[in-house]
């Protein structure tokens, strides 16, 4: 792995960082399964979004709090990308997934609010499930901004609050009673998986993270819901040269 570094956070944030080490083994697994394989038909929704962005031969892709490198290579299909993520054993999981694909994907240790490029470097910068576990949203929302080039296209994909009546009562009692059961004892882990359903309920919902997203800079902010608002895909981009 590239330039490994050691993570310099808050305390919850080392808290947040050892919690994934300890269920990356069983990450991918329990992902497909306890989603029914949902998560990958809406990260493809994800790509299908940026990849207009992504077709000149120069193009580049940037993946924030890539984890196990799911996304980063869906984005890999259509240009060389970068993945970033603050937890080693969740890097080296998508190491290993990278090496069998033969995709131009690079994996690196970094923290989504000191991202390690210059600015301006990516055609496009995509986050999918991680933006929820950043200790500073608005930071993380500016660095992606920073690395962004003029033109360039943002994608945030991540957990939501569903709207369809019925859906969200039947989706809570499954966040909140069966799915943590399920998930911390597959991991043997004590708190991961109760950790999601509350970190879900904390995060801004559909319309105020648009609102943060234009508040940091990007333009053209938009959003959709995707299976009645248990995800949502959030889409910007930032200012062009000439419209600055």
């Amino acid at each position: 792995m590239e330039n490994p570094i050691v993570f310099q956070g808050s305390e919850k944030a080392r808290r947040i960082q050892a919690m994934f080490a300890g269920i990356a083994p069983t990450y991918d697994q329990l992902n497909h399964w306890l989603s029914l394989s949902i998560d990958k038909r809406w990260r493809r929704a994800a790509v299908r979004e940026v990849a207009d962005a992504l077709t000149r031969p120069d193009a580049k892709a940037l993946d924030v709090c890539c984890g196990t490198a799911d996304l980063a290579l869906e984005l890999g299909r259509l240009a060389p990308t970068v993945g970033v993520d603050f937890c080693q054993p969740m890097l080296a999981r998508g190491m290993e997934k990278v090496r069998r694909s033969g995709r131009p994907v690079r994996l690196l240790a970094g923290d989504a609010l000191a991202l390690p490029f210059a600015d301006a470097s990516f055609d496009v910068v995509t986050v999918a499930f991680g933006i929820r576990n950043v200790v500073d949203l608005d930071g993380a929302l500016s660095e992606m901004r920073r690395t962004l080039k003029p033109g360039g296209k943002v994608v945030i994909l991540e957990f939501s609050h569903p709207v369809v009546p019925g859906l969200k009562q039947l989706f809570g009692f499954y966040f909140a009673r069966i799915l943590p059961r399920i998930g911390n004892a597959v991991s043997r882990s004590g708190y991961a998986y109760s950790y999601l359903p509350a970190s879900v309920q904390h995060f801004p919902d559909q319309a105020t993270l648009a609102a943060q997203m234009e508040k940091a800079g990007f333009r053209d902010v938009t959003w959709r819901n995707l299976s009645g608002g248990i995800a949502a895909l959030h889409t910007g981009a930032r200012a062009a040269l000439s419209d600055v």
